[in-house]
């Protein structure tokens, strides 16, 4: 699932699979892409622009394809991270931050909330945010109609996750390995891989269930769709592989 895990297999990816900007890794063009694209989807569904959650859209809705539902998905669970007051957002990408950021999430108390208040300290706040995001994604799965049986232990995976890549940190030279992971283009167990990797991965599900249903056949009496976009979906590990189709 990760580079981490998988030393072999390299997962970074954007939605548009774009190199960064000059002078920033993949991790920080990553966070100053959602903190540009979040507020800028929000203010299209305040403007009417287009129906919320994503979930909620058929495919003869604007942006009411797979992907977009996807992608959007994501984002309205990113909306809580985002929204952390402050400029502590090296807490989420930073390597010699990262066990201060993953000891303050393993220590802080679930909460089954979508609304939430900020404490004023900035590791409790992200953690708060990435629970809000996860608790988020869970109501859209409930209004996608995603079966039971994947709703359950969003949590309590996230937290196993964690844990691995605590234990990583902890391990003797994990910053140079860090470094040397970005440098080579691979994903290391920075929080913000982790949560945008879950968010991504249990959007997806919020999306198949969405736009596709029970039955392909039935999506498909509204607009024709490609052949081969159920294959492609399924195959796919970011919205942006959907692209062009």
């Amino acid at each position: 699932m990760f580079d981490w895990l998988h030393p072999k297999r390299q997962l970074f990816g954007s939605p548009a699979a774009k190199q960064p900007p000059a002078g920033l890794s993949p991790p920080d063009a990553l966070l100053e892409d959602l903190r540009q694209r979040v507020p800028r989807y929000l203010a299209a569904v305040d403007q009417g622009q287009l129906i919320y959650p994503a979930c909620k859209r058929t495919l003869a809705d604007t942006d009411g394809d797979v992907g977009s539902v996807w992608d959007h998905t994501r984002l309205e669970a990113m909306q809580y991270v985002v929204a952390v007051p402050g400029q502590e957002f090296g807490l989420l990408h930073a390597p010699a931050r990262q066990i201060d950021m993953i000891d303050a999430y393993l220590f802080q108390r679930p909460h089954g909330d979508t609304v939430i208040d900020f404490t004023g300290t900035a590791t409790a706040d992200f953690s708060i945010a990435i629970v809000a995001g996860l608790n988020w994604l869970g109501h859209c799965a409930e209004l996608a109609g995603v079966p039971p049986s994947r709703q359950t232990g969003r949590l309590r995976h996230f937290r196993k996750l964690v844990t691995l890549a605590q234990r990583w940190w902890l391990t003797e030279g994990a910053i140079e390995r860090c470094g040397r992971m970005l440098a080579a283009g691979e994903q290391p167990p920075l929080m913000l891989n982790l949560v945008w990797s879950e968010y991504t991965r249990l959007a997806k599900q919020v999306a198949a269930a969405a736009i596709f249903g029970g039955s392909i056949d039935r999506s498909a009496q509204l607009v024709a769709l490609p052949a081969d976009l159920v294959a492609r979906f399924d195959a796919a590990g970011d919205p942006g592989d959907l692209a062009n189709i």
